[in-house]
């Protein structure tokens, strides 16, 4: 299957990596980029925390960035949204990690009472991207959990050359799309514009979560395929 694929270059080379393990023809697609901040992560993880809170594998990124600094931190608590993070993680060198299901709601109720437990004496340090979802900082606030937030990064969007977007879309045509975030979603579809629609009438639109689904445009909602739950094997087991 011809697979087009709108990850970030960086976040997608793991991805490419697999559909093609998997016999499939991967077509590389970003249409953002991210915007490293290491700086203000270094700072605060000099800063008195409990324990750190991941949402992205893009942030672990910006800790790999800090290079040997972040090896007296490896040590520390981390609370993961998924197996993905999880496993940029252990790449890094962190040994104790705590693995919720995908989302920051997930997060809110498999480590409630830890985060409470954890963050009697230190605020919890959450790494966070932006844009992102309110769902974690908001159950944490309803917990009474203190947390510093500090920006790791920004999705940045693209520019993408219409004749780019015309090979990715007709040259073939794609047999598949993947969808992995909502903001992604937004900004391919807008790049796209009517190309999109046009080319992707009968295409399946293989989604993250019912979250990124809500960001294709109504015309080919037909096509939504959710994964069963929120990460790159359940997506991949849609093809």
């Amino acid at each position: 299957m011809r697979v087009l694929v709108t990850r970030p270059e960086r976040a997608a080379t793991r991805t490419l990596e697999r559909l093609r393990a998997l016999g499939h023809d991967p077509v590389s697609l970003p249409v953002t980029m991210a915007e490293h901040h290491p700086e203000p992560v270094r700072e605060a993880l000099d800063k008195p925390h409990s324990a750190l809170v991941v949402t992205s594998a893009e942030a672990v990124r910006v800790l790999q960035a800090l290079g040997t600094s972040v090896s007296r931190h490896v040590a520390e608590t981390v609370f993961a949204v998924g197996d993905g993070t999880a496993a940029a993680l252990r790449e890094t060198g962190f040994t104790d990690i705590r693995i919720a299901e995908g989302t920051g709601d997930s997060m809110i109720r498999l480590f409630g009472e830890d985060f409470r437990r954890v963050a009697s004496t230190s605020p919890l340090l959450y790494l966070a991207g932006y844009p992102r979802s309110p769902a974690l900082e908001a159950g944490l606030a309803d917990l009474g959990v203190p947390v510093t937030v500090v920006e790791a990064y920004r999705m940045r969007p693209l520019s993408v050359a219409p004749d780019t977007i015309e090979t990715a879309l007709r040259d073939p045509s794609p047999d598949a799309v993947l969808l992995y975030s909502r903001e992604t979603a937004k900004q391919f579809f807008q790049v796209a514009g009517d190309q999109a629609l046009g080319a992707l009438r009968d295409v399946p639109l293989l989604c993250l979560s019912a979250n990124v689904a809500e960001a294709v445009p109504d015309a080919l909602r037909a096509n939504v395929r959710v994964a069963a739950a929120p990460d790159e094997e359940s997506v991949l087991a849609l093809l």
